[in-house]
């Protein structure tokens, strides 16, 4: 029932923590929003409150984190956030924040879904719209690439490649459900090189970064005393980027993403590429009396072209 109608939480939730760039100590609320409204960021300053949408046309950097912003009201690092809520299936959300960047947590998307599971959900009576993929859309960028394609499902399938024994060559496939991404995707934390981590502080940036809310490891190890939380750790908090980046095209997705070597820099390509390629995609809406039959349909029920494949 989720995927039908639009949805937000039941009740309000706080939740503080450090920023990973500024170290600074940052307090959140997720507040219910009516039907319509979309996530969106109130970003509290001294003398005034900025409204930021949860939309592509609002991300203006992509180097080390989604970076959304309006003027020179930045909100950095959304993404893990975005994520969780994309996976709930949370469509309406107010978001207040006090800092300019959402709280990095231990590193992972799982205190979020946390206190989405302390809120509750709360559907709304008015139907969702998807985004359904009706033709292949794909961005090269050097050794990185990223694609979608038609699927009944939101699917995001990545492989990584490092040369560095701990992670080599990892490769994961996955259907987006709330269930599945809270039990394995949630808890996988960011990650990063001793000696990036370094020039960063140097730089005066991720002055929050920790071992506590991140995955450090120098050329040979891996440096957090806990070790791993899952073997394939990297590559599950690599789709766990690509759910909160691609969340931002505005729509729930049907379609399968398939992924090597992407970052946010070119997860916000595809988004950009699909939302100018109309003929790629269509808007479907569902309703209550539309479940059964939706759920009854085939593939080649959807006569526009809508080839969906079950991968």
């Amino acid at each position: 029932m989720s995927m039908i109608c639009q949805t937000t939480i039941a009740r309000p939730v706080a939740i503080s923590g450090i920023g990973l760039h500024t170290g600074q100590r940052i307090n959140m609320t997720l507040r219910p929003a009516d039907a319509g409204v979309g996530i969106i960021f109130h970003r509290s300053l001294e003398d005034r409150t900025v409204t930021i949408e949860a939309c592509s046309n609002n991300v203006v950097d992509t180097r080390m984190a989604t970076v959304l912003g309006k003027g020179d009201v930045h909100i950095s690092t959304v993404e893990h956030l975005l994520a969780a809520l994309s996976a709930y299936g949370i469509d309406n959300l107010h978001i207040d924040i006090d800092g300019p960047e959402v709280p990095i947590m231990d590193g992972s998307a799982a205190p979020f879904t946390s206190i989405i599971e302390e809120a509750g959900l709360r559907k709304h009576p008015q139907s969702r719209k998807f985004l359904a993929i009706r033709q292949p859309v794909s961005v090269i960028d050097g050794e990185k690439r990223v694609s979608i394609i038609p699927s009944r499902f939101f699917r995001v399938t990545f492989d990584i490649a490092f040369q560095h024994p701990c992670i080599a060559l990892q490769q994961r496939s996955v259907k987006v459900t709330a269930a599945g991404f809270r039990r394995d995707l949630s808890p996988a934390r960011t990650f990063g090189f001793l000696r990036d981590v370094e020039m960063l502080k140097a730089a005066g940036l991720a002055r929050g970064g920790s071992l506590e809310n991140a995955i450090v490891v120098d050329d040979e190890r891996i440096l957090n005393p806990e070790g791993l939380r899952f073997q394939d750790e990297f590559v599950r908090h690599k789709i766990l980027d690509a759910i909160g980046d691609l969340s931002l095209i505005g729509y729930p997705i049907l379609g399968h993403v398939r992924a090597f070597k992407a970052g946010h820099d070119i997860n916000h390509q595809l988004v950009q590429k699909l939302l100018a390629t109309p003929e790629a995609w269509q808007l479907l809406e569902f309703n209550e009396e539309d479940l059964e039959k939706s759920l009854q349909m085939s593939s080649n029920s959807f006569a526009s072209g809508l080839a969906f494949s079950e991968a």
